[in-house]
């Protein structure tokens, strides 16, 4: 872990509790090694986590979906100074289960969600208006 931390994929702004257990920590130490990280040396700019890791409570009350990779530690939505170079780069790189461009316009989503699971990836891209 070089560029993120597990402190920084667990905060949240809610007020709740917001702590993984220990499978969801292994599952976030895997997503920053394999994906967050490697992005991070490939864009060459500081990428900032908005969102990582939710309990299911905090899930709820920021309006997650109930099946959020969020919640199992494999998820991350991600900012830096030029979003779509970001989405490109996670692309161009290959490693992801979902790759999603988030609102914002055609030309720079507002964030980029990303998520990496243990076993096979799906490679799904989308795009969310």
């Amino acid at each position: 872990m070089k560029y993120f931390t597990i402190k920084e994929l667990t905060k949240t702004n809610t007020g709740l509790k917001n702590e993984p257990n220990e499978i969801e920590l292994q599952r976030l130490e895997y997503l920053i090694n394999e994906v967050l990280d490697p992005v991070r040396e490939a864009l060459g700019m500081p990428i900032t986590v908005t969102s990582g890791f939710r309990t299911q409570e905090v899930n709820k009350k920021v309006g997650g979906v109930v099946t959020s990779q969020h919640c199992r530690g494999e998820a991350a939505d991600l900012v830096c100074n030029d979003n779509a170079k970001l989405y490109t780069t996670i692309k161009r790189l290959g490693k992801y289960d979902q790759l999603i461009w988030e609102k914002g316009n055609d030309q720079q989503p507002a964030w980029v969600h990303v998520s990496y699971k243990f076993g096979i990836n799906r490679k799904q891209e989308l795009r969310i208006r």
